[in-house]
Parts: structure tokens; C-alpha cells; sequence
């Protein structure tokens, strides 16, 4: 259970899930285009979820 998590840049998510989306819409309908999407749906939210690892929560303190 020795399991190794390997986080990418937000950057490089957000290129890979670009160029996935892309990929699934010059694919013709189909369960392999769903399929497809579906991936480039979960990478962009991987992107988006990354970001939010380094958001600060709460209200900002008063000055």
C-alpha cells in the first residue's frame, strides 16, 4: 500500500484537457466519442481541482 501520488502542473492539465477535448470533437458521434469527452471532461476538472489546493479560504483580514 506504499501508493506514490504525482501531482502535474495546473498548466500542462489544462493543455492536456484542451487538446483531449478536441481530439473527441473531430471524432464522429458515437460511444468512443462519448467516451472521450467523458476523459477530457475529468481532466479539466483535475485542472480546476488544482488550483483550488493553493486557494485560501475564508474572508481576507481586515486592514
Amino acid at each position: 500500500m506504499d501508493k506514490k501520488t504525482e501531482t502535474r502542473p495546473r498548466r500542462d492539465l489544462q493543455i492536456e484537457a484542451h487538446a483531449a477535448l478536441e481530439k473527441a470533437r473531430a471524432m464522429p458521434y458515437g460511444p468512443a466519442r462519448s467516451e472521450a469527452l467523458k476523459r477530457a471532461g475529468i481532466l479539466q476538472n483535475a485542472a480546476d481541482m488544482q488550483g483550488l489546493q493553493f486557494a485560501k479560504r475564508g474572508r481576507p483580514p481586515k486592514t
